[in-house]
């Protein structure tokens, strides 16, 4: 069942924040950006932190150019964002500081910090959550550490789209999607895992109350709408994490299918009905995120088109360096030409990313590209083969099928990549929608609304809403010989700067 509805969805990524409105009618979403904003971390106080004031200016002005398009109005509005990142307010209900970049290195050592108070073994039985250092339990641990005093003056935490609300509605709640993103809220027991938060030190009335995804955050509060020139509409944690909006938003008509919600991160990975908190999921350093809709969504999160991204940003804009020219040459080159693993330290946050790559190429005895696409190709190769490296440990975690990849995100717009995953994994991919966290997000706001019955219609509109195209692998010995030598690469210890 579908109804009709409008709603505005503000999705804000590491790179860029937008504002998309969505119109549902016969069963079918149209999106239309109304708005978009950059989004780059910047340098303040010693650390990589986030212009939270410039991306709250692009939430209002964006809130104003959509109040303006004609049509049936506005129903509501829900954030999302990337997760892991967090802000910390004063017990007025004012922002601390700036809330700082996941890339800042203010979290070298503190992993093995922490698990010299708690070990690693209890941290995953508490949160199912894979051990990266830019999680928000290593980031706070760091600024315990160093006895920060924003931490010491702090009455709440909240995630970045957490933040966004408050400012919107006045409330300070979280939502369960953005929550299970920090390695500190336990899956099973629903709530901040307690032991945890008396490692770090901190007290339990820090975390913020944890809402359901497509919980009524609260309006509008009259400043924003009267600067709008809109009613105090409701606002929606939809899912507050961009993963879950993307998933919650891919077109598969059944559940035997992966996923590989692929930007500047890719999370690869299946949907469960229960979290996986195993010793081998923690071996191999697995996550279990909240659902959009209900459920669990077991992952890993690798690096994704951040490479590419970096490298682009390097080359500049002069003559073939267009995204489509570079992966035209790509598309030319040699395929496994050289190899590397994406999550390489060293790829983390580099001056320049093509130097970093070829500083871990020679250290890995690689001959580097000689050309742009050269290298390029060298990115998306590594990229296709640590998918099937993610799909295969998934496998003997669950015995779920998986008959298909949906690719979803940005990366669905490469026919190189899509194909590139098809070949190797062996299994066909399914490619869009590019747009699919918006999607997700507004889709979630349209079932919250009641215009959409449950999951299974999301899924439904979004098939009939937007393209998708299809790979098949074409079979061949050289993703096999590939693959080989890549487990070799990823388990090798490459020193962070070549």
């Amino acid at each position: 069942m579908t109804g009709r509805g409008r709603f505005l969805a503000f999705d804000i990524g590491a790179s860029g924040g937008r504002a998309v409105l969505g119109d549902l009618d016969g069963g079918r979403l149209a999106l239309r950006e109304v708005s978009r904003f950059p989004n780059r971390p910047i340098s303040a106080g010693g650390h990589l932190c986030w212009d939270i004031p410039a991306q709250w200016e692009g939430i209002l002005g964006a809130l104003a150019v959509a109040a303006l398009y004609p049509g049936r109005p506005i129903e509501s509005v829900a954030v999302d964002t990337f997760g892991v990142d967090f802000a910390l307010l004063a017990p007025d209900g004012g922002l601390l500081g700036r809330p700082v970049c996941y890339r800042d290195p203010r979290t070298q050592g503190a992993v093995e910090s922490f698990f010299a108070r708690l070990p690693r073994e209890r941290v995953f039985e508490l949160t199912g959550v894979q051990t990266l250092p830019i999680n928000t339990l290593f980031q706070l641990h760091a600024m315990a550490r160093e006895r920060s005093p924003l931490l010491a003056a702090a009455a709440k935490l909240l995630f970045l789209p957490d933040l966004f609300g408050h400012f919107l509605t006045g409330v300070a709640r979280s939502e369960l999607t953005i929550a299970s993103t920090s390695q500190m809220y336990d899956p099973r027991a629903k709530r901040w895992a307690p032991e945890i938060l008396a490692a770090l030190g901190l007290p339990e009335g820090l975390m913020p109350e944890v809402a359901p995804p497509g919980a009524a955050l609260g309006s509008l509060r009259p400043s924003v709408a009267g600067l709008a020139g809109l009613p105090p509409l409701p606002v929606i944690a939809a899912a507050g994490h961009d993963t879950a909006c993307a998933v919650a938003a891919v077109p598969a008509e059944d559940d035997r299918f992966a996923y590989v919600s692929c930007g500047t991160w890719s999370l690869v990975g299946i949907e469960v009905p229960r979290p996986v908190i195993t010793p081998e999921a923690q071996a191999a350093n697995f996550t279990n995120e909240g659902g959009a809709a209900g459920g669990f969504r077991l992952l890993k999160n690798v690096a994704g088109l951040w490479l590419v991204e970096e490298c682009r940003r390097a080359f500049g804009d002069g003559p073939g360096n267009s995204l489509a020219d570079l992966e035209a040459a790509a598309a030319a080159a040699p395929p496994f030409a050289a190899l590397l693993d994406p999550d390489w330290p060293g790829f983390l946050c580099p001056p320049a990313m093509p130097s970093a790559i070829e500083s871990y190429l020679r250290a890995t005895d690689q001959r580097v590209p000689e050309s742009r696409g050269g290298l390029l190709r060298v990115i998306l190769d590594s990229l296709a083969l640590k998918t099937r490296l993610v799909l295969d440990e998934i496998r003997s975690l669950t015995p779920r099928p998986m008959e298909r990849v949906h690719l979803v995100g940005g990366g669905s717009r490469s026919d190189l990549l899509g194909r590139l995953i098809a070949e190797a994994t062996g299994l066909p991919v399914l490619a869009g929608p590019a747009e699919a966290t918006a999607a997700g997000n507004l889709l979630l706001q349209a079932a919250a609304a009641r215009a959409i019955s449950g999951p299974a219609t999301i899924r439904e509109v979004s098939r009939r809403s937007f393209p998708v195209r299809r790979f098949e692998p074409e079979g061949g010995p050289g993703p096999d010989r590939a693959f080989a030598a890549f487990k070799d690469l990823c388990r090798a210890e490459v020193p962070p700067h070549g």
